[in-house]
């Protein structure tokens, strides 16, 4: 039996309906679909499935920025009475569906310091942190790579996003340790998630390098990864979060979700 439980992103398979989806999923052994949004749950709990990881809320500021999105979001104040705005309907619908995290995200650098950029993310969060208390919700911060698919974002290292963690305090807020971006950025995954586990709510993989199949094609022991995991009492999902090259794109996720079943 598989001590991780098992999800995969939504908009990995944007090509294939929701519903399809969720059929598949019971059928592979996948007990989660992620990064949708609070009204696609009724239909994912009417085929026994819940969301581990809800997507993120947009909107626009006074002056016309859209804010919410990976580029720009918390690391700016003047975005933050927006995001407050949208977050917090946001987030009382995620719980009213039975959601447990809400992504987010720091935004790009823009020229700001990374200790700025710090501080003005924990001035933001403190603001939404009482909520996500009330409601039994952690806001989960996904640490991306800078280097290939994400240009100047900030919450580029563990290390950053551990300080954010160690700033706010907080048991409803944590961190997306994304396996395929770290592997990028800083490599040693294994060492750090059994020194940082505790403020990894959620994990993501992706084959590196491409974020394809998680397969031998790539370099990343899988297996090992998981077992690493599972060791530190993890008892939340992870999520497949690799672009299918394959023919059969349900195929390699069936393959994956096996590659994970440690």
């Amino acid at each position: 039996m598989s001590h991780i439980h098992h999800s995969f992103c939504r908009w990995c398979y944007a090509g294939i309906p929701l519903e399809d989806l969720c059929i598949a999923a019971k059928d592979i052994g996948v007990s989660s679909i992620e990064l949708v949004m609070p009204d696609d749950m009724p239909l994912l709990e009417s085929h026994g499935l819940t969301c581990a990881m809800i997507s993120f809320p947009t909107g626009k500021t006074p002056d016309g920025v859209e804010v919410g999105r990976i580029e720009k979001s918390f690391n700016r104040l003047e975005h933050h009475d927006t995001l407050v705005a949208i977050y917090e309907p946001h987030m009382r619908a995620a719980a009213a569906a039975g959601a447990k995290q809400v992504i987010c995200f720091p935004g790009n650098r823009e020229g700001l310091s990374d200790a700025g950029g710090l501080q003005n993310c924990a001035t933001g969060l403190r603001r939404l942190l009482p909520l996500a208390e009330e409601l039994g919700l952690t806001l989960c911060m996904e640490l991306l790579n800078s280097k290939i698919d994400h240009p100047d974002y900030q919450c580029d290292h563990s290390a950053w996003g551990v300080a954010l963690c160690n700033e706010l305090g907080s048991r409803n807020f944590g961190l997306l340790y994304d396996i395929y971006h770290m592997q990028i950025m800083e490599g040693d995954i294994i060492r750090t998630i059994r020194e940082n586990h505790r403020w990894f709510t959620h994990y993501h993989t992706g084959g590196c390098p491409g974020r394809n199949e998680i397969d031998d094609t790539q370099e990343l022991n899988y297996p090992a990864i998981m077992r690493a995991i599972a060791d530190t009492g993890y008892t939340g999902f992870v999520g497949q979060e690799f672009i299918p090259l394959g023919r059969d794109p349900l195929a390699s996720l069936r393959q994956g979700v096996g590659i994970c079943s440690v």
